[in-house]
């Protein structure tokens, strides 16, 4: 988006430092992944209190046309952690409602 240069510098530089660490620590048996989380319901978001339902009036712009909520992003990340993920390194996950896909 226009405006944005800082925003877009430091998103695409946790992306590049996640692979480079990811390949620093590969042989390690370390693996280094991001969570790239679109627009998420939590108690800052929309003024909204921890737990609270987002108003059907207030639809962020994500293609799945809904707030992602705090769960979903937790459920990225104990993935992450799990053994269940134990050959992903180098990963940026877009947990965004299709935002970057557009």
């Amino acid at each position: 988006m226009a405006g944005q240069a800082a925003y877009a510098a430091a998103k695409g530089g946790v992306v590049q430092l996640t692979k480079s660490a990811a390949l620093d620590y590969a042989t390690d048996g370390i693996r280094v992944n991001a969570i790239c989380p679109g627009m998420t319901w939590t108690g800052l978001a929309g003024g909204g209190a921890e737990g609270s339902v987002p108003p059907d009036d207030l639809v962020p712009p994500q293609p799945m046309q809904r707030w992602g909520m705090p769960p979903e992003l937790a459920a990225v990340a104990l993935f992450l952690a799990s053994d269940e993920s134990s050959f992903v390194t180098g990963a940026a996950i877009p947990v965004d409602g299709g935002y970057v896909a557009r």
